[in-house]
């Protein structure tokens, strides 16, 4: 799963530690999920898209599995 997180919370200047207070979790979970090491739940999914004003879809790319 690729995401858009980075990029967005460089754009309204946050940084790391802010965003994590904002979304109530570690400043690790938001260094393992820009690094790829960790997927957040849907429920922190929809509380960072809805932070940066956008939906889901527009955050997360979400790849289809193999078969």
């Amino acid at each position: 799963m690729e995401h858009r997180i980075k990029e967005l919370r460089a754009s309204f200047g946050f940084t790391q530690e802010q965003l994590s207070e904002k979304l109530g979790v570690s400043r690790q979970t938001i260094i393992s999920i820009e690094n790829g090491r960790y997927k957040p739940s849907l429920e922190l999914a929809y509380k960072i898209a809805k932070l940066f004003q956008l939906r889901i879809e527009d955050v997360f790319i979400f790849e289809k599995e193999s078969e």
